[in-house]
């Protein structure tokens, strides 16, 4: 046994994720994001299900920020027509800001998360995606992107107290995330994330058994190899988001070896979900089932 196996099953939580696979074989989920890039017309969750099934997906990952209706009716309406179509609700992917010098501002980060991690065990979802947030000296995403993720700190303001003021507010929701059963996942999602050092400098200080790693393929910076990247983050993972860039990215193109990284997984000793996150500009109709072939031929050859 590797030692990175020995540290995933040390942990319940990453335990719980390495066990989500039977007999280690890796399966495949798909986010509504690959049907909605943040466009004024929402595409219905149901809908989402259900192509995701059609296609040959197992499970659905929720982008919070895509619906509609926040109710309980609701949230148990999703998931039995996801238990219906055959698949699992498998991530709740959610946004949040822990990056602010306010006290208010950093409660209300942590009030919508435990929040979200109710709607999850509603929605019988075991792992909820976080962000660190970021300090927004460089207020829009498109010009954040352009910058690849680096934004200085806030005037008069230190790295380090960002990164203590992220720690607390994780530290605030673990309790309720473990109460529910809820695995936290924090992402490689740019922000005080960027770096992979500094995401794993995140993940160490917090140091608990239902907190891990969502790896995205997608989400490095240029000074950073996403094949290195995912490999200094793999042995932490309890989620992989798989991006693929049909018809060019939205924001920028990858070319990602997808057998590559499947053997960087496994060499990890990571047996979980990998969900699809098409961040293209192709119409999802013919850019999902494309992306599914892709992955299903790297990670379930």
């Amino acid at each position: 046994m590797s030692l990175s196996r020995r540290a995933i099953l040390a942990s319940p939580a990453l335990a719980l994720a390495a066990d989500s696979g039977a007999a280690g074989r890796i399966r495949l989920a798909a986010s509504s994001y690959s049907w909605w890039h943040f466009k004024p017309r929402k595409v219905p969750m149901e809908t989402v299900i259900d192509e995701a099934a059609r296609i040959g997906f197992e499970g659905v990952e929720i982008l919070h920020r895509g619906m509609t209706d926040e109710s309980p009716a609701h949230l148990h309406k999703l998931k039995r027509h996801a238990f219906r179509a055959g698949v699992d609700l498998v991530l709740f992917s959610i946004h949040q800001d822990f990056v602010s010098p306010y006290v208010d501002m950093r409660g209300e980060a942590i009030r919508h998360t435990i929040h979200c991690i109710h709607m999850a065990a509603r929605m019988g979802i075991p792992c909820v995606r976080l962000n660190s947030g970021r300090w927004k000296t460089i207020p829009n995403f498109n010009d954040l992107m352009k910058a690849n993720g680096q934004e200085p700190p806030m005037a008069g303001y230190d790295p380090e107290e960002a990164f203590r003021w992220c720690i607390d507010g994780i530290n605030e929701c673990l309790p309720v995330a473990e109460k529910e059963g809820i695995l936290l996942a924090l992402e490689n999602h740019w922000g005080l994330t960027t770096q992979p050092a500094d995401l794993l400098k995140i993940y160490k200080a917090v140091n608990h058994p239902w907190l891990g790693l969502n790896v995205d393929t997608g989400n490095f910076p240029n000074n950073v190899s996403p094949y290195d990247g995912i490999e200094m983050l793999a042995p932490h993972a309890v989620m992989v988001q798989a991006k693929t860039y049909h018809g060019g990215g939205e924001w920028y193109t990858l070319d990602l070896d997808y057998k590559r990284i499947a053997g960087i997984l496994r060499k990890a000793g990571y047996h979980g979900w990998v969900s699809l996150e098409m961040e293209g500009k192709e119409d999802p109709a013919t850019a999902v089932p494309k992306s599914y072939q892709t992955l299903k031929a790297a990670f379930q050859a």
